[in-house]
């Protein structure tokens, strides 16, 4: 107890395989000895949801990967994630150690925000059992899945091996859009905006959203563009041709083979990841600093030099 007040409980994630990463662990829980409770100290596949359930806070050490890594498991408990940038960019780990340490007491006090992010849920289902569920039950099309995982940034189809353009249907609410030829296609949320979709030319989002961006990647078209969809939407992506190694990918970690028999569901999930804000900085001081948003041109030396200023 500090104050007549039940210390708050955390968990930690963190690989204490990486140097910086062990220390960055042992300096922040010699710090929080006489003001919090550490439930346990894991990775985030050891981690019961037993555990998870019980912890006020969870508190990742690593990049933005293992923000996105445990938030999948840490949305099904509805445990805030403090995000502790050790790795190269940092926009869901948005403290370093020394401005944890000295914003702890307003984070376990609920004087800094938690936001909330949209996530996704990916389905995968053949083609011919897609059509036999419109006359089945719900509990009949869980049985028919192949694949289900929610997603915190992305999901994404790349063309794979032998890397030949692939040909993608896309369906929105049951309409068809368009036929991308392309090397694939990105479903993000706005906390994935600047991910892959920012590399691959989508618009950037505001992290706390609710809407679905769809990108082309390297589209055979001039005028295939990025749209902005309504995050209550359904959208569905037929295979019409793709390869060998074609794949369907939940936020760059989560892999599965994708063929001309299977149709991906990517649609907003029930659950939500929590983040803590960082008040020291907000996402477009990240989107400046890091990615260089909104630079200023090089301009040129504009300054005459003339032969009387050489003397």
């Amino acid at each position: 107890m500090t104050n007549g007040r039940s210390w708050p409980k955390l968990v930690i994630f963190g690989d204490p395989e990486k140097g910086p990463v062990a220390e960055a662990i042992d300096e922040f829980t010699q710090f929080v000895g006489d003001k919090a409770q550490v439930i346990a100290s894991c990775s985030i596949e050891q981690c019961t949801s037993e555990i998870l359930k019980n912890s006020d806070y969870a508190v990742v050490f690593g990049g933005d990967g293992s923000i996105i890594s445990a938030a999948r498991n840490l949305s099904e408990a509805n445990v805030p994630v403090i995000g502790v940038n050790l790795g190269k960019l940092g926009f869901l780990a948005e403290f370093s150690i020394g401005e944890l340490k000295d914003l702890f007491s307003d984070i376990i006090t609920g004087q800094t925000s938690v936001e909330k992010r949209m996530m996704l849920g990916c389905q995968v289902f053949s083609a011919s059992q897609k059509h036999q569920r419109k006359i089945d039950s719900e509990k009949k099309e869980r049985r028919s899945e192949k694949f289900r995982s929610t997603a915190v940034n992305d999901v994404f189809i790349t063309a794979g091996p032998p890397f030949r353009m692939i040909e993608l249907k896309l369906v929105v609410d049951g309409q068809s859009v368009a036929s991308c030829v392309s090397d694939g296609l990105i479903i993000s949320t706005p906390t994935g905006s600047t991910a892959y979709n920012l590399s691959a030319g989508g618009p950037i989002l505001a992290g706390s959203m609710e809407a679905m961006v769809i990108t082309p990647i390297c589209p055979h078209s001039l005028s295939f563009r990025p749209i902005v969809i309504s995050a209550d939407s359904m959208v569905e992506v037929f295979g019409l041709r793709v390869n060998e190694g074609t794949t369907v990918s939940v936020d760059g970690q989560v892999p599965m083979k994708l063929t001309t028999d299977d149709v991906v569901r990517v649609r907003k999930d029930k659950k939500v990841f929590l983040v803590v804000n960082n008040p020291l900085r907000t996402r477009w001081d990240t989107l400046a600093t890091k990615l260089n948003w909104a630079g200023k041109p090089r301009y040129a030396d504009t300054t005459i030099v003339t032969k009387s200023s050489k003397i």
